[in-house]
């Protein structure tokens, strides 16, 4: 047997049709959706600021190191028109110290010496080699006795003061501290600003996770609705084209899949992009030629990246499939255990089983293995990244070309682009498996099996029905009603009889407008039933159909049905058809809960309660269809009167198998092949000895039959 799941696409590729359709449900929470944007662009800027927030305090207050530039040389250096415009920009930056004709420029990303420009200095002999520490310095300071107490380390102006790194770090550990004060309350400010970064990244990702997940559930609860709506409003030939288990995994699986949509993919996948592409921007701000060195290693990540989103795919599709295999067979055989019992088939549905679960455990060993690869190459090509970006950036910080924040800053910043690749290659499957439910979902919404209900005739039905010349077929070229024609008349009761598959259920759902004729015409005191609204047609013909349905809930809503009646109305309505006696008896009378299908009550009690919703319903036309087919003995008296109350005063169609309950009715019509080929009372039938006669005598000998035994 082929399974339902085998036949669909589990795993559909990017559709941007879809995406929109789905996108749509957001209109109504476009202030959800603005929060979600600032924050999520928000917690990004600040993701983004860490890394370069730590190079500031690695360079600025750990590091602090200096460059001199001798400034009495520039005049007659003869340099370059680029490099003196150069120069003179560097003079004016903040954070440039000048002793005397000395000036020292900090290493730092805001005084960063162009390549070729910073080569002619240094050939000049304009710009040194050596590493100093410079900070401002005037009388009365704290730093200013530091200075003189070891005046031949520094070189001191009238504010400021510098000396070389090596001498720094030989002095005294209080005396370097009073020199570096300024750098130490500098980086408790940078560590706290740090801190309220990573608070508001912390807050805004909180906000904007919360805010995803509610519009995602929002989206979820309209197109429920709106999937629900749909489907209760579809024609019965629709309902029948479609198990309820399909329906019902368009209205959870399905739309769970449009959920995972929002909260782990579309907010994903802009976070995701736009760190990677944040951190290739800061990469190249930071320093170009450090971030060309880095890009070149990156290509092959891409490359493996898109490769194993294919494999993914098809790994994501077998394991869906092979779910689906599992899920269907344990369905059947679970529902249907006890003829698998009687008929010794418990080897045979294990051995069947054990294939199909053998076919998911390869499914999903076979995803696991394609991200147990593709991981692990991803983060190796992620260590090889960082491990060219330390050997390159190592020469050019020992070579004064690079500060060592920018080198740490490149290192964080490469780990932050590669793991948004492996997250955006692992939620891809997701976004396929969302883009496959969405089609599913509005392939449903968009589907269009109403029954029509244009009509605006306003009636106070008496009762008068009319088939005339009436042909239906549930499937094109099997037609069950052929050129039928009958009349009841107000307050009558006709009975309608015949061999299965006569048609005769049929008659009810057409005459309910369930289904619609294909020709013909039916009226309702006159009027084409087509003319009648729904809601009024629905409220006066009320059909008692041959498995009764109940819902789960308690006993005076089932009676209710979405009517506002009292409880002593509801008690009458169960009194009229002998109800009351055994419902008074349940545990909790009319408040007792029904079970699924209400099996915790007899059929035949599960009868009275649907007669009694008629009474309560109070309609002009009553369609019994099979009413008495499954009452046990019993309660069969009861049923009886019950019949009785209901079809009191009302016009009545009674459908039955068991003659004896149509004996009396006011007509009989016998049905054969969709078309009435006798009509009567009960002893002008007999009389006449043709098919209503010979059903009789049947039912008649084998009651005889069950007697004698």
């Amino acid at each position: 047997m082929a399974d339902y799941f085998e036949t669909e696409d589990v795993v559909k590729g990017y559709d941007s049709g879809i995406v929109k359709r789905i996108l749509s449900y957001l209109k109504p929470y476009r202030f959800l959706v603005v929060v979600t944007t600032l924050t999520l662009a928000v917690s990004t800027l600040g993701e983004l600021a860490v890394p370069v927030l730590q190079q500031r305090i690695i360079d600025d207050a750990i590091l602090a190191r200096f460059l001199l530039l001798r400034t009495e040389v520039l005049a007659d250096a003869r340099l370059g028109q680029d490099t003196l415009e150069s120069v003179e920009t560097l003079l004016g930056k903040r954070g440039v110290l000048r002793i005397g004709d000395q000036c020292f420029v900090p290493q730092d990303q805001d005084t960063k010496i162009p390549g070729k420009v910073e080569e002619e200095l240094r050939q000049k002999g304009i710009l040194g080699d050596a590493q100093w520490y410079a900070f401002p310095c005037t009388p009365g300071e704290p730093a200013f006795e530091v200075v003189n107490k070891y005046g031949n380390f520094f070189i001191q102006g009238d504010t400021a003061a510098a000396i070389l790194t090596k001498d720094l770090y030989t002095l005294p550990v209080r005396d370097r501290a009073v020199i570096r004060a300024r750098d130490i309350t500098a980086l408790i400010r940078a560590v706290v600003f740090l801190l309220i970064i990573l608070a508001l990244v912390f807050g805004f990702t909180f906000i904007q996770t919360w805010t995803t997940t509610l519009l995602g559930q929002y989206v979820m609860k309209d197109i429920r609705l709106a999937l629900f709506k749909k489907t209760a409003s579809q024609s019965t030939a629709f309902l029948s084209r479609h198990p309820v288990g399909r329906i019902v995994t368009r209205l959870t699986g399905d739309v769970e899949t449009i959920n995972e949509f929002f909260t782990s993919v579309i907010v994903a996948f802009l976070k995701d992009l736009s760190v990677m592409a944040g951190a290739l921007i800061t990469l190249f701000v930071l320093s170009p030629r450090l971030a060309a060195v880095a890009l070149c290693t990156m290509p092959p990540a891409l490359a493996i990246t898109a490769y194993s989103r294919i494999k993914a795919r098809d790994a994501f599709r077998r394991q869906r499939t092979a779910s689906s295999r599992v899920n269907s067979y344990l369905s059947e055989r679970l529902s249907g255990v006890a003829v698998v019992q009687l008929f010794r088939g418990e080897k045979r549905s294990a051995r069947e089983f054990g294939e199909r679960n053998q076919e998911l455990l390869d499914a999903n060993l076979g995803e696991m293995y394609v991200f147990a690869t593709f991981r692990p190459i991803v983060e190796l090509l992620s260590i090889i990244t960082v491990a060219v970006i330390i050997a390159v950036g190592s020469n050019l910080v020992l070579g004064l070309s690079l500060s060592l924040g920018v080198l740490i800053a490149f290192i964080n910043l490469t780990g932050m682009f590669y793991g948004p690749v492996m997250d955006i290659a692992e939620k891809y499957t997701l976004l396929q498996s969302a883009m496959a439910g969405g089609e599913r979902v509005f392939k449903l919404l968009d589907t269009d099996a109403l029954i029509g209900d244009q009509g605006t005739h306003q009636v106070e039905v008496r009762g008068h029905i009319a088939f005339e010349d009436v042909y239906f077929s549930y499937k094109a070229g099997e037609s069950i009603l052929r050129g039928l024609n009958f009349t009841v008349n107000p307050g009558e009761m006709a009975a309608i009889v015949g061999y299965t598959g006569a048609g005769k259920t049929t008659i009810t759902n057409v005459l309910a407008r369930l289904w619609d004729i294909d020709a013909g015409t039916i009226r309702l005191d006159g009027i084409h039933l087509k003319d009648i609204p729904l809601n009024e047609l629905r409220r006066s013909v009320l059909p008692v159909l041959q498995d009764v349905f109940l819902f789960s809930g308690t006993v005076a809503d089932n009676i209710r049905l979405g009517l506002s009646l009292s409880d002593d109305q509801v008690a009458e309505a169960a009194q009229a058809v002998h109800a009351h006696e055994f419902i008074s008896r349940l545990p909790n009378g009319y408040q007792t809960l029904l079970s699924e299908g209400a099996t915790n009550i007899s059929s035949g009690q599960r009868q009275l309660i649907s007669f009694a919703r008629v009474i309560a319903h109070n309609p002009a036309i009553v369609i019994l269809d099979e009413a008495t087919s499954s009452i046990d003995t019993e309660t069969e008296h009861l049923i009886q009167l019950g019949i009785q109350r209901v079809l009191a005063g009302r016009t009545s169609i009674v459908i039955a198998h068991r003659l004896s309950t149509i004996r009396h009715a006011n007509r009989i019509l016998v049905l054969s092949e969709g078309r009435i080929v006798e009509q009567g009372t009960h002893e002008e039938l007999i009389q006449r000895n043709s098919i209503y006669a010979g059903l009789y005598k049947l039912q008649y000998e084998e009651k005889q039959e069950e007697v004698e035994k």
